[in-house]
């Protein structure tokens, strides 16, 4: 029987530190991580595929606005909703390449419902769109009404409101896909934010963040494995100091533990690792959290006298010992 994982994308792999996020450059970037997404199939694994889109829809807000006086903007959580399809398109078209045309890839336009009393909407913390200088930030404030934040210590961006997923809309669709045998895209840009009313659901102006819509989704359709990429192969102790280590393995104490000493920083590392624990207390095996050349390895059993690539947290020592 395949197992299921789904695997997260960040916004960032698709527009890189240094690119101004043409198509090409996007297209690029995208075909590159579907010979991955690839492998991993070719593994034995049914795939659903989570992606950020900060980059993306913040760069297009600022065409919107600029557009404003020939055509109306439209609102962010729409925009949220056309840079779903945009990258659902190009994943969906780089996994057709990469595998000859073999798999049977979807893009579902997926809903993430959120509260509307998250505290989040009177907090914004979520990264969005380019980079801008200090000497920018007053006049990006003043005229466009934006909030300004320092990231990374990279320069300064934009950044809105990211309340937590409560529940895919589309979660059961989605599973019924996955099962026959579909590589499914869902939930692209943390899916599109809405709240309940009277009739149904409507938008509400946010960017839910990747990594929790992407365990909202694991959870919701049963999936075995939470798949975290990023840019380094494993997660790091002490981070940036001479006492820096990489992790192989932790547990979810563990994990707890030392978010509750700050290792893992809400801007970075805070967010996969809290992700991580949810998905596994929601009855998940597994979380793994690497680069996208190393998710196939960091999946496959650990041959005896190597080490373990990738960070693997799982529920308890237990668990460690079953994934050892």
């Amino acid at each position: 029987m395949r197992r299921t994982a789904v695997v997260a994308l960040g916004g960032n792999a698709f527009t890189r530190e240094g690119q101004r996020g043409t198509y090409a450059e996007q297209a690029s970037n995208s075909l590159a991580m579907a010979h991955s997404i690839n492998a991993l199939i070719q593994a034995g694994w049914n795939v659903a595929i989570v992606h950020g889109n900060g980059p993306q829809v913040g760069s297009l807000a600022i065409q919107q606005e600029e557009g404003a006086a020939l055509v109306p903007a439209q609102p962010l959580f729409t925009l949220g909703a056309m840079t779903e399809a945009q990258l659902g398109s190009m994943i969906a078209l780089s996994l057709r390449h990469a595998s000859r045309g073999q798999l049977e890839t979807v893009a579902v336009v997926t809903h993430t419902v959120v509260a509307i009393d998250d505290p989040a909407f009177s907090n914004p913390t979520k990264p969005i769109g380019p980079f801008f200088t200090l000497d920018q930030v007053k006049e990006l404030a003043d005229t466009r009404g934006w909030t300004m934040a320092e990231d990374s210590g990279r320069g300064y961006r934009r950044v809105v409101a990211s309340p937590k997923p409560v529940a895919i809309v589309e979660s059961k669709a989605i599973r019924l896909l996955i099962a026959g045998g579909a590589v499914v895209i869902a939930a692209g840009g943390g899916g599109i934010p809405v709240v309940a009313a009277e009739d149904g659901y409507v938008g509400v102006d946010a960017v839910v963040d990747k990594d929790y819509a992407a365990e909202q989704l694991a959870s919701s359709v049963g999936a075995d494995t939470l798949v975290l990429i990023t840019g380094v192969e494993q997660v790091q102790l002490d981070f940036g100091t001479p006492r820096q280590r990489a992790l192989e393995m932790m547990t979810c104490a563990e994990a707890e533990r030392w978010l509750g000493e700050g290792q893992f920083p809400e801007g970075s590392m805070g967010p996969k690792v809290r992700a991580g624990i949810r998905f596994l207390k929601n009855g998940g095996r597994r979380v793994v959290i690497t680069t996208p050349e190393l998710a196939v390895e960091a999946l496959e059993p650990v041959a005896e006298g190597k080490p373990r690539v990738g960070t693997t947290i799982v529920l308890s020592d237990f668990m460690a010992a079953a994934n050892s």
